[in-house]
């Protein structure tokens, strides 16, 4: 809700940052479509040995199955549904993530890369993310013919899945420019599991209404930006150092950034 309130009070960065996912929106909608069209065929021809079975088995089965195939779709569409965006919208979300810094105040890191070095970056964790919400997937998949439990736990379950690594795609943005590689990221992100739920889910949920998803990118990626500074810079715990009291320090000092290591 923060991310989304602060394009709205810079209708500017708004309207810049709907433009790669208006593009990918294109893409996925034909997908997505097709997917629906085709997946009764595709269910059929994976289950050759429910073609003797008698009415209704035949068909709470199949039917099942064809749900669960678009249902897979779409969990496989809100993750790379971000991935692709934020691959072809680079320069327009890094632009953004800079600004969001920028108007919070303190320290606005620049990864100092060249375009196709970031792009590079990009695509690379991209795949690497996929490769195990592919992995999840599959398994997901798999215990959905689990009875009952198949068609409750599990879709809750894929979609707290979906909403982790969306949240580590959309921080990604501005922990790269934090020269953060992909498991500084993820161990960041461990440490805050319930956070990275918390921002990552909803938005999962959002992203699932036509259209929604390319209006929301932009405050997506405004929010993840302010999450990524907390996650970095939290509030500091009070410690065994006296506090200097007022006037002892500069109130417009930034803080000091924090070193991170692999």
């Amino acid at each position: 809700m923060k991310g989304q309130r602060w394009v709205a009070q810079h209708g500017r960065w708004f309207g810049f940052g709907l433009l790669p996912g208006l593009v990918t929106l294109v893409v996925y909608a034909g997908a997505l479509v097709g997917l629906g069209y085709g997946a009764d065929d595709l269910v059929g021809w994976a289950t050759p040995f429910a073609d003797d079975w008698s009415s209704p088995w035949q068909g709470l089965l199949r039917t099942g199955l064809t749900a669960l195939v678009f249902v897979l779709g779409l969990f496989l569409a809100v993750i790379t549904f971000t991935a692709v965006t934020l691959l072809v919208g680079q320069p327009f979300y890094e632009s953004l993530s800079e600004e969001v810094d920028r108007s919070e105040g303190g320290e606005v890191p620049e990864s100092g890369l060249p375009l196709w070095r970031e792009l590079w970056i990009s695509a690379r964790d991209s795949v690497r993310i996929l490769l195990r919400v592919a992995l999840y997937g599959i398994i997901l998949f798999a215990c959905g013919f689990i009875p009952v439990v198949g068609q409750t736990v599990v879709p809750a379950i894929g979609f707290c899945v979906s909403g982790y690594f969306l949240s580590e795609e959309l921080t990604a943005v501005a922990l790269q420019r934090r020269g953060m590689v992909l498991k500084d990221r993820l161990v960041l992100l461990r440490g805050r599991r319930m956070l990275a739920l918390g921002f990552g889910v909803p938005l999962v949920l959002s992203f699932l209404v036509p259209f929604v998803a390319v209006f929301l990118m932009p405050g997506a990626v405004a929010g993840a930006t302010l999450l990524a500074r907390d996650l970095v810079d939290p509030d500091p715990a009070p410690d065994a150092e006296p506090d200097p009291g007022p006037g002892t320090a500069d109130s417009g000092d930034a803080p000091a950034p924090r070193a991170w290591s692999a």
